[in-house]
This record gives C-alpha cells, sequence and structure tokens, in this order.
C-alpha cells in the first residue's frame, strides 16, 4: 500500500520520463540543416556587427524590473475598482494603503536616480605620478651578499 506521498513520487516519476521521452523524440524527428546565418546573431533583420557577448548596462535591467514590479502592483487596481462598493470603508482604506506603499517605493525609486535613462558617469580619480617610474627609481643598483 502506497502513501500519499509514494503516490506523489510515482506521479512525479512518470511525468519526468514523459517529458524526457518528449524531448528525446523531438531531438531525432527534428531536422538538422545548419547553416551560418540560421547560427549568427539575430539582430531584427539586420546584419550582425561584432559579438553579441557584450557588456550591457545594468541601468537596462534595473529599469525593466521596475516597470515590470509596478506593472504587476497596478494589476492589482482593476478588480479593486470593480468591487469597489462592495468592499466598503474597510476596502478602501485597504487600497489607500496599498497606494501609499506604491508611492513611496516610486519616490524612493525617483530620489534614487533609477528612473533617469542619462545618468552622469562617475569620475575616476587619476595619479599624477606612473608607478612605473617610482619602480624604476627605488630599485638598487647592486646587490650585496
Amino acid at each position: 500500500m502506497l502513501t500519499e506521498f509514494g503516490k506523489i513520487l510515482i506521479f512525479l516519476i512518470i511525468g519526468g520520463v514523459f517529458v524526457g521521452l518528449g524531448l528525446f523524440a523531438a531531438w531525432i524527428l527534428r531536422p538538422h540543416r545548419p547553416y551560418p546565418e540560421k547560427n549568427s546573431t539575430y539582430e531584427c533583420g539586420e546584419e550582425p556587427v561584432g559579438s553579441s557577448w557584450i557588456r550591457l548596462n545594468v541601468r537596462f535591467y534595473v529599469i525593466a524590473l521596475i516597470f515590470l514590479i509596478f506593472d504587476v502592483e497596478v494589476v492589482f487596481l482593476f478588480p479593486w475598482a470593480l468591487a469597489f462598493r462592495g468592499f466598503g470603508i474597510f476596502g478602501l482604506l485597504e487600497m489607500v494603503v496599498f497606494l501609499v506603499v506604491l508611492l513611496v517605493g516610486y519616490a524612493y525609486v525617483w530620489v534614487k536616480g533609477d528612473l533617469d535613462w542619462d545618468k552622469p558617469q562617475p569620475v575616476a580619480p587619476k595619479l599624477n605620478r606612473t608607478l612605473t617610474s617610482e619602480i624604476k627609481t627605488e630599485r638598487p643598483s647592486t646587490v650585496e651578499v
């Protein structure tokens, strides 16, 4: 007699085998005709220039994540607006708290400057002296044994 966890384990094993067989069948049946255009980096129909392994600015990801967070949070406003009358004053207060938290997060991101597309680049300090000239001048001319 199997316990409930044993049934779940068998279900997971059967599911894994099913997925593995499906991937294997797709690998066997797929056409394999590579050519240079197919293997090139896709850039909207344009001829690729340079390597696709370039370092992108983190700002792209930060703005995308901020958009995603605020977009998902604003989606919660629609069901609330449709059923607003049924919630009463308690529902209104909950949504006010939700919007205050949303606005505090927006203000934080705004003050931090993450919404600015063109941030000023940090200026690295420069040395007045070169390290190689110091090394050459500090070496002793003779070695004593």
